[in-house]
């Protein structure tokens, strides 16, 4: 490495920890970045990246609690400087433009090779904005297919999201909804914490507002 030239200060919030391992130890091994910190879910990111000032992220989608979308919004709130690149197994259109609406730089699948994942953080930390060869040629589908439907509300959703709002606003409950979509009580929870804060607001009442106008619960 050159006299003088910065290290790329590194946080990686994953929760499975064979995969953060083998990410340190890739990132060790390259004398241009520096492993700072560690996270296993959404909260921890939110606070190392407020304690630490990573110049990137590597930021996996699902974890307890937050997931990582919410997360990167949530960071990118806090300082906007910070470059945040997901990892991650999903590459469905959901999850590709929640992430970009979110702020991510770049979307890398965790399968790709290490000179991929190590292309991603440097051209990320040099403010481009990089996706991994199959998410790429699923925006370029996306972006060359002529829509066939109208917008559906409130695009910061994804599907299972905007399905639970449907829900909500028809007047079902959590334990209903649960056992019509074939989910956790759990689960379910952690959708409407996600859905009431993309759509920012406090409580159940006002979601259905928002929905209702917007046409869902018919």
């Amino acid at each position: 490495m050159e006299t003088g030239a910065p290290l790329i200060r590194v946080l990686i919030a994953d929760d499975h920890p064979l995969f953060r391992d083998g990410l340190r130890a890739l990132l060790g091994s390259v004398p241009d970045t520096e492993v700072v910190g560690e996270a296993a879910t959404g909260d921890e990111a939110i606070a190392q990246a407020a304690a630490l000032s990573p110049d990137i992220v590597l930021m996996d989608i699902q974890m307890p609690g937050m997931n990582g979308i919410e997360a990167t919004r949530r960071i990118l709130q806090a300082n906007p400087a910070t470059r945040i690149v997901m990892l991650t197994m999903f590459e469905d259109d959901d999850s590709v433009f929640a992430a970009m609406r979110a702020g991510a730089r770049g979307y890398v699948l965790k399968g790709a090779d290490q000179a991929e994942m190590l292309r991603a953080i440097r051209a990320v930390t040099n403010g481009e904005a990089l996706f991994g060869p199959a998410i790429a040629d699923r925006l370029l589908a996306f972006f060359a297919a002529k829509p066939s439907t109208p917008p559906l509300p409130f695009p910061d959703l994804t599907n299972r999201e905007r399905e639970i709002l449907d829900l909500i606003a028809a007047g079902y409950g959590n334990a209903e909804i649960a056992n019509r979509l074939f989910l956790s009580p759990k689960t379910i929870r952690n959708h409407i914490s996600s859905i009431f804060s993309k759509l920012q607001v406090a409580d159940r009442p006002r979601a259905i507002v928002r929905a209702r106008e917007a046409g869902l619960g018919h």
